[in-house]
């Protein structure tokens, strides 16, 4: 009891030190000057519920340890800039040099299996086609795609396997084994789920060694505690929720189908029920964590899984093998070529489980639903490794109720309001209307291996839950359209609007053939147009097409709309620049009066000037910016034409997203955890 309440108490610092302050959780309470005071009553907490006596101190020091950790990274803790940093090679340390020297070999040896074989090896999946992540994430396998519990476990167990063939003693070939799989896990940055399975498999080895059987909930508790040892802030990560909620999965099942097999259920038959429980209760159990991580359920995830098991059990030494041998390039060229009917297997397999008619489901889940699941999910293991199984299952029962029920509850607060979220250097605003949908403003920016829409915009609009009842792209720049095709997969609006610039980039024409492709409703701004969705009417000023036609430059062509509740009116701007600006002054001069302004181009010098603010005359001015970002947003000048105004300007960079509620008559802001009525118009 007191290891596994050690783990929880461990959980819980890392969830509470994990969590930025923003408009969901106030900074008095998680930030750096409450961290310690919080988790201090959290560490008595604990201690006065499992009555650890003896056991309270060093409960309390890693509850306190955790939170200094928090405290000390607080600048890391509030990293605005998600996108990935290129490694320098000439400033790599020795684990960097050998992953690229490892990913260049591989290269060389596997050819066009290389992409594949980067992800199973050494955790780059930066090469892999978002068509495969997508494949394997509606077949249920995605797991299979990153370094974890499955692929340490499998090294291990060869390595285990040569050393005893070489007839080394088996103490001994276990200590060996660990140790070749603590280097490799090294080596390959250490990756959480990979970091918990090797910590896994030295307790495992070290009880062995001093002959002392060990539970293993106790293995899992001290598998999820390590890791957090580390950085504590990884139990935000979806990768260690994953590891520790599937392998409880995993023991649960094994518990459950040792007492409730049948007897007469032997050799492959009772096997085969194993795997296909354990596949199970770990696909249903990790449901919600996938779900509110990826947007997406798969049902077919336990049979892709039984049968690409022992394809990847077949397969990961192999490679290992390959890489090893690279030295002698003639064997390693044929082992790698042995391992490719092997990969081409598990790649069918995913393409089987994806294509498969009604086997996966885009989801959309609020905060709500994924708790209520959650509940469900840890209901469903107690269930399976109890004795007495009626009241947890009726606990499990009960949440899937709340599941079903909750989005059918009346939806929103009855207020307007506007979110600026916080995507970095873009843009993304989000207005919610009284009824709890959304209209989505651009979707943030796009860099290699990921995007806005992904890591921050879905989240963040699933928190509250609600439809996304329209998506307006401002303009095709990068910045703006980067996160548009996975918001546009996850979510499904109703309808479109864009300003349909010619040509345009990239990311801009992956999302409208997405569009096109899942039959979302797509249409260009028209100047004039209104669209009224709950008593809020978003009127678009710009653009005109006659005018912008001749236009080069996508920025100078930006959608620009009033948004309008009662008689509170939010102008958004895009990026639009001064040129723009004069031919809304010529042509919509008496329309641009304003109590909130999305400041155009994040604060550019190129935008806001002197006679376009006149006519707007805003009470709040938003600029979406990254924090010390390269282009040097905002311009000191720019910001203080708002001040001298009289504007408050309110910065993502320094305050996080920012909201802005109104009842149609009066504003309230809510940024970095604090809430504020901004002063009333002077007009």
């Amino acid at each position: 009891m007191p290891l596994i309440a050690w783990a929880v108490g461990s959980y819980a610092t890392g969830l509470l030190a994990g969590f930025a302050p923003g408009p969901f959780v106030s900074p008095a309470i998680v930030g750096p000057s409450g961290a310690l005071a919080v988790l201090a009553v959290l560490a008595t907490l604990a201690a006065l519920a499992f009555r650890l006596g003896a056991h309270t101190a060093p409960l309390a020091c890693a509850v306190l340890f955790a939170a200094g950790v928090a405290v000390a990274q607080d600048a890391a803790l509030h990293d605005r800039t998600p996108a990935p940093a290129a490694l320098n090679a000439e400033d790599a340390g020795g684990l960097q040099r050998w992953r690229a020297h490892a990913g260049a070999t591989i290269d060389t040896l596997f050819a066009a299996d290389a992409p594949m074989v980067r992800a199973l090896l050494i955790a780059d999946k930066r090469g892999l086609p978002a068509d495969v992540k997508e494949r394997y994430a509606a077949a249920g396998l995605m797991h299979v795609l990153a370094i974890a519990g499955l692929h340490v476990a499998v090294l291990a167990g060869a390595v285990l396997l040569l050393l005893e063939a070489a007839r080394i003693p088996r103490a001994s070939a276990r200590w060996l084994a660990f140790g070749v799989t603590a280097l490799y896990v090294a080596a390959i940055g250490a990756p959480v789920p990979a970091l918990r399975s090797a910590s896994m498999l030295g307790i495992r080895t070290l009880t062995r060694s001093l002959d002392r059987p060990v539970s293993p909930w106790a293995v899992l508790a001290w598998g999820a505690l390590l890791p957090l040892l580390v950085d504590p802030r990884e139990v935000t990560a979806i990768g260690w929720q994953l590891t520790v909620a599937g392998y409880a999965a995993i023991t649960a099942a094994g518990i459950w189908t040792r007492r409730s097999l049948p007897r007469t259920v032997r050799g492959a038959r009772r096997t085969l029920s194993r795997h296909l429980a354990a596949a199970t209760l770990a696909t249903v159990v990790t449901a919600p964590l996938v779900a509110w991580a990826f947007g997406l359920v798969s049902f077919v995830a336990p049979l892709t899984n039984l049968v690409a098991a022992p394809m990847v059990v077949l397969l990961q030494p192999t490679l290992f093998l390959a890489l090893l041998l690279a030295p002698f390039r003639t064997v390693a060229l044929f082992v790698a070529e042995a391992a490719h009917p092997v990969l081409a297997v598990v790649d069918g397999i995913a393409r089987a489980g994806a294509a498969v008619p009604g086997g996966s489901m885009q989801v959309a889940p609020s905060l709500a639903v994924s708790v209520t699941a959650a509940v469900a999910s840890v209901a469903l293991v107690v269930a399976a490794a109890s004795r007495e199984r009626g009241r947890p299952a009726v606990a499990a029962a009960l949440a899937v109720t709340c599941c079903l029920w909750w989005p059918l509850a009346p939806a929103g607060s009855g207020l307007m309001e506007l979110h600026m979220i916080d995507v970095g250097q873009g843009d993304a605003v989000a207005v919610r209307t009284p009824h709890g949908r959304w209209i989505l403003v651009d979707a943030g920016r796009q860099w290699p291996g990921g995007d806005a829409g992904r890591k921050v915009v879905i989240p963040y609009l699933r928190r509250f839950g609600g439809d996304l009842a329209l998506f307006v792209l401002t303009h095709p720049h990068a910045d703006h359209v980067g996160g548009a095709a996975t918001v546009l997969r996850a979510l499904r609006p109703l309808a479109w609007r864009d300003a349909a610039f010619a040509g345009g980039s990239a990311p801009y024409r992956q999302s409208l053939a997405l569009a096109a492709q899942l039959g979302i409703p797509w249409a260009r701004v028209h100047r004039g147009e209104s669209l009224a969705v709950d008593g809020v009417t978003v009127h678009f000023l710009a653009p005109d097409s006659a005018w912008s036609a001749h236009l080069t430059d996508p920025n100078l062509a930006s959608t620009v709309a009033i948004v309008q509740y009662g008689a509170v009116r939010f102008l958004l701007t895009g990026d639009a620049e001064a040129s723009e600006e004069e031919w809304l002054l010529a042509h919509e001069r008496d329309a641009l009066t304003a109590d909130v302004l999305k400041v155009g181009h994040h604060g550019s010098s190129t935008s806001s000037t002197d006679a376009f603010l006149d006519a707007v005359h805003p009470r709040l001015a938003l600029i979406s910016v990254g924090a010390g970002n390269s282009y040097g947003h905002p311009n000191g000048e720019v910001v203080r034409r708002f001040l001298d105004r009289g504007a408050t300007v309110l910065r993502t960079d320094q305050l996080g997203s920012i909201v802005v509620r109104t009842n149609g008559r009066t504003l309230q802001v809510v940024a970095a955890g604090h809430e504020w009525a901004p002063k009333p118009a002077d007009r």
